[in-house]
């Protein structure tokens, strides 16, 4: 039997032991709990670093063949059109008539101008009718000189009065002419603005003719696009609806305005050889070539912007985030290339950063590489 005083002791003890567990735990369980709490609270993101690759831009951008010269066709005269005998997409060769006009007026031009000629000549032939007679007459003695020499400035002013009447006729002639429009060259039709009963005037263009011979493909190319051309000048073009269908061309133009409505610049693709299949208006894709640099890739979802640039939220050795502006080499799907802004090794949020402000302090959870 326990004496009462051992068991003083130990109810003792035991209180002792107990307060001590309660004085010392409140004074350690805080500074686990509030660490734990802390590591918690913070935002998990998805991290990658982003690999470097050696990469070239690989745009395609759709164009279409045509032609290497294209001519307005117009006629040299005005009138009212009388007939129009050929279609758009149709081939023309060089005496080909592709429209006409009512000729009543140059046809009454001619007569007037054939009349004028007729009566030039027969005052001529009476002129030197006369200057003969004088002539004969003025080695005899039997008239003065004053009546040889006005005899004979008589027929020089008939003289020049036919040539006038005959350049007149001609002019007549070549204004009846111009109411028959030939096309001038051989080519395709590849539009016409002119109907039958339609007046046209003189110099108003009614078809446009695509002439035979080269080919030019013809892109409208993204402005950024030609900020870094590719270093070569070839293109390979390839048919859109036949992709076995390839060409290879050069660049020859580019023009110097740029489209305010689609922010492109028209590019012409000179090619020597154009495939039977590469026809006036097909639709072909250009693929230019650069050169390679390095890059790094990163997914789609890291790109942020800053300031009205391209930004990726950067981690440090803490886990904090800033947002780092990039350039962008160029969009994949999925993915996106950098040229400049990052460092080798850095660590990029690839997702979940939508919440994100600067120097918030996350929690990095490794993604899938790019």
């Amino acid at each position: 039997m326990d004496s009462p005083a051992r068991r003083e002791r130990l109810r003792r003890q035991a209180i002792g032991a107990l307060a001590f567990l309660v004085l010392t735990a409140p004074a350690l369980s805080p500074v686990r709990a509030h660490a734990s709490e802390t590591e918690a609270a913070r935002l998990p993101v998805a991290v990658v670093t982003p690999r470097i690759v050696a990469a070239a831009p690989d745009m395609a951008i759709t164009g279409t063949i045509q032609a290497r010269i294209q001519t307005n066709v117009s006629f040299n005269t005005s009138g009212k059109v009388t007939a129009r005998l050929v279609e758009v997409g149709q081939h023309v060769t060089a005496d080909t008539v592709l429209a006409t006009l009512d000729p009543a007026e140059q046809q009454a031009e001619v007569s007037s101008a054939e009349a004028g000629l007729a009566s030039a000549r027969a005052q001529q032939q009476q002129a030197d009718l006369t200057f003969q007679r004088q002539r004969s007459l003025i080695t005899g003695g039997f008239t003065t000189r004053t009546s040889f020499d006005q005899a004979q400035e008589a027929l020089t002013t008939t003289q020049s009065q036919v040539r006038a009447a005959q350049a007149a006729l001609n002019t007549a002639r070549e204004q009846l002419a111009y109411t028959t429009l030939r096309a001038g060259q051989d080519g395709i039709v590849v539009s016409q603005s002119v109907e039958v009963g339609q007046v046209v005037q003189t110099g108003q263009a009614v078809f446009v003719l695509a002439r035979d011979g080269e080919r030019d493909a013809v892109f409208n190319v993204p402005e950024a696009l030609l900020t870094a051309p590719p270093s070569d000048r070839n293109v390979d073009v390839t048919l859109q609806s036949e992709p076995g269908v390839r060409a290879t061309g050069t660049v020859r133009e580019i023009s110097p305005i740029l489209d305010p409505a689609t922010d492109t610049v028209t590019v012409k693709v000179g090619m020597a050889e154009t495939p039977p299949r590469m026809t006036l208006g097909a639709a072909v894709v250009g693929r230019g070539r650069w050169e390679q640099s390095r890059v790094f890739v990163v997914p789609w979802s890291a790109l942020f912007t800053t300031g009205g640039r391209p930004a990726v939220w950067v981690l440090d050795a803490e886990d904090a985030v800033s947002l780092r502006p990039v350039e962008v080499r160029n969009y994949e799907t999925g993915l996106v290339y950098l040229s400049g802004g990052l460092e080798q090794g850095q660590r990029v949020v690839a997702r979940g950063g939508q919440l994100l402000f600067p120097g918030q302090r996350v929690r990095a959870v490794e993604g899938a590489q790019p």
